[in-house]
């Protein structure tokens, strides 16, 4: 009797959802949603847009700023395909300054010069690999007649002022493969992989196997001890740019198998560093260890200027570059996007400054008040971010009457059935995207919830219950 209860009143209930109008069924939803435990300390904001009309079809606390975490990356990349345009290319260049002798001795430099390529080096596309692209710029060397080279590799990253980081990101971060700082000369993403060997027991120390390039340049500091069976990988890194030692702590599971990726403090130098002993391999000696142009400018020295251009690599386009941004959520590309948008607008570099102008610039083309988008940042990585979801999804918006849009569209992962992009930093998850009600009326929606308690997996599993509402 009390199954057929149970059935009756679930199928009254589901009866009563599917008849009621689409406003309606999330106005339930929602109420049931921000009303749970796990919000009792807790905000939740929600804005469904209809795609077609732009008429408000349901929002509550959409006006409230929030942290956005990485679904701020839609801002970011919506912005670069409106000012750089879909097919913009990174340009990097190697050249050679100086003289080659009849013996072959180059009496100068060899000079990568970097533009802000997140790609460079990336094993994402087949074109950007490491190994591919040292082994280019060796033939090159060679083909130019260069048997030494009586100076030094040095990598240009001027354009940016060198590597840096935003001031919003944290010491917990920075350290890490998704805290990299970003330069005009990006390389392998700023990162390394790093294989442990776990302790006999849990408690007991680990050690180093081996990392995935050389970086023996720096310090890597190992304080990580081995957790117990099924605890995973627990380590983190600290860090920042210019950090000649990298601290490792936390917990290796005792079953684990994984490489820990960390951040290099300064991509630039890690790729004159690989350059450097890829001429060694090739039998071609330098006489000087390399270097950076800001680290040369630091020290008192001079940036030689001129030179003979020997090999010039552009990157995948802009579209390409922003489906693995959106997809993997990679800070290093929005922090990369985020200057290029800023020097193409009015030729500045600063994250602080390049902020300030994307800001502004969604607010002249939306009408937006200032006050709903406040960014620190290009990816969402800075906790100090704060978005209205009114503005993501009127940027969403904005973005499918645009001509790149079926670009932006494929570079959304797909969460619950649903094309969006997702957001999680401590405290925060998030959600926005495109839906097709079963109506067949098209939808722009934005859902944050800051400060819940317990673990993200039952919180995200009732946010996508929510956002069934609109399917």
């Amino acid at each position: 009797m009390q199954k057929s209860l149970s059935f009756l009143l679930f199928f009254f209930l589901t009866h009563h959802l599917t008849a009621q109008p689409l406003a309606q069924k999330i106005a339930t939803a929602f109420r049931a949603f921000e009303t749970h435990e796990s919000l009792a300390n807790g905000m939740a904001s929600l804005i469904v847009l209809n795609a077609g009309t732009g008429q408000v079809v349901f929002a509550k606390n959409e006006k409230l700023g929030m942290a956005p975490a990485s679904t701020l990356k839609t801002v970011t990349a919506a912005a670069a395909y409106q000012v750089l345009g879909a097919d913009y290319t990174f340009e990097t260049t190697l050249s050679y300054t100086g003289q080659i002798d009849d013996s072959g001795t180059l009496k100068g430099d060899i000079v990568i010069h970097g533009t802000g390529d997140p790609s460079l080096g990336s094993d994402r596309f087949p074109q950007t690999a490491d190994t591919i692209l040292l082994s280019a710029w060796v033939k090159a060397i060679q083909a130019a007649g260069i048997r030494k080279v009586d100076g030094r590799i040095l990598a240009d990253d001027r354009l940016y002022h060198g590597q840096t980081a935003p001031g919003g990101w944290t010491w917990q971060d920075m350290g890490n493969y998704y805290g990299a700082g970003v330069s005009a000369l990006n390389w392998r993403e700023n990162s390394v992989g790093v294989n442990f060997q776990a302790g006999r027991s849990a408690g007991t120390a680990t050690q180093i196997a081996h990392t995935t390039s050389d970086v023996s340049y720096l310090q890597l500091v190992n304080e990580t001890l081995t957790g117990e069976r099924g605890t995973g990988d627990r380590v983190y890194a600290f860090s920042a740019p210019y950090s000649s030692r990298i601290y490792l702590r936390g917990t290796y599971g005792l079953d684990l198998k994984k490489t820990v990726y960390l951040s290099v403090p300064d991509g630039a130098y890690d790729a004159a560093y690989q350059l450097h002993h890829a001429l060694d391999s090739a039998a071609i000696e330098q006489t000087n260890m390399p270097t950076t142009a800001h680290l040369l400018l630091l020290a008192g020295g001079e940036v030689p200027s001129g030179g003979k251009i020997l090999y010039t690599h552009h990157s995948p386009a802009l579209g390409e570059l922003i489906y693995w941004f959106n997809q993997k959520s990679i800070n290093l590309y929005g922090e990369a996007l985020l200057k290029a948008i800023a020097y193409r607008l009015a030729g500045k570099t600063d994250t602080r400054d390049a902020t300030e102008l994307l800001q502004k610039f969604w607010t002249d083309k939306t009408g937006i008040p200032e006050g709903e988008l406040r960014m620190l940042d290009g990816s969402g990585l800075s906790p100090e971010n704060r978005v209205t979801t009114h503005v993501l999804a009127h940027i969403l918006l904005a973005a499918k009457k645009e001509p790149w849009f079926a670009s932006f569209f494929e570079s959304l992962p797909v969460y619950n059935g649903m094309k969006m992009k997702s957001g999680t930093i401590g405290g925060v998850l998030g959600y926005v995207g495109y839906q097709t009600s079963k109506e067949g009326t098209p939808l722009v929606f934005a859902l944050l919830v800051n400060n819940y308690q317990g673990t993200a997996t039952p919180m995200r599993q009732r946010m996508f219950r929510l956002l069934d509402t609109l399917k």
